[in-house]
């Protein structure tokens, strides 16, 4: 069994200070807004980027209000005005490793869900749709030249994992049971399926 592969590590804390010189750059970008229910709300598109060994390349983070919890999810975020899914989810796979993918790459939807979860202080949630796209790793070289101030500040490493290796991992992964949900689109059967609502 292989090790995973870590090509960004200890990512450095960039100091952001507001045009107004008052206070910290927004962490949330204006693709939040706020939804019926009062919280914070967007749509996103994420990849679940593969190689030829079938390994997934995953982002890992943390919380800028709890740098101490960290976790491992798939590359990808919000879509901008203007966007589809498949053009956010192309622009988001290059912002956030370097690899240049054209929309014909992505297979899918494979799945969507709705994720709440807590960051920078704030309830959030994120309409998500789940492409795959394949690349060889030997084709590709991973950067983090594409990411903002604030994802130097909140994303730590990318990293290749092995399916088997990603199951045993012991800090979280979203979405949950992440390895299997790989496994069960190695070959894709053309049905999108819905995982629901998730509390992370």
């Amino acid at each position: 069994m292989s090790a995973p592969d870590p090509l960004v590590a200890g990512a450095a804390a960039v100091e952001r200070t507001s045009v107004d010189g008052g206070g910290p750059v927004p962490v949330l970008g204006p693709e939040w807004v706020p939804g019926p229910d009062g919280l914070l709300q967007r749509s996103a598109a994420r990849v679940i980027l593969l190689d030829e060994r079938d390994r997934v390349l995953l982002v890992r983070g943390h919380d800028v209000d709890a740098p101490d919890r960290s976790w491992w999810f798939t590359v990808g975020g919000g879509i901008d005005a203007g966007e589809d899914a498949r053009a956010a989810a192309v622009r988001e796979v290059r912002e956030e490793t370097g690899v240049v993918l054209s929309p014909d790459d992505l297979v899918g939807p494979v799945y969507t869900r709705c994720a709440l979860f807590d960051f920078a202080a704030r309830t959030c949630r994120q309409d998500e749709e789940l492409f795959v796209a394949r690349v060889r790793s030997t084709d590709v070289a991973l950067s983090r030249d594409g990411w903002t101030d604030v994802e130097r500040d909140v994303l730590d490493e990318l990293v290749w994992w092995d399916l088997d290796e990603l199951a045993r991992v012991t800090i979280e992964v979203f979405p949950a049971g992440l390895a299997d949900l790989v496994r069960d689109v190695l070959v894709w059967d053309g049905t999108t399926r819905h995982l629901g609502l998730a509390r992370e």
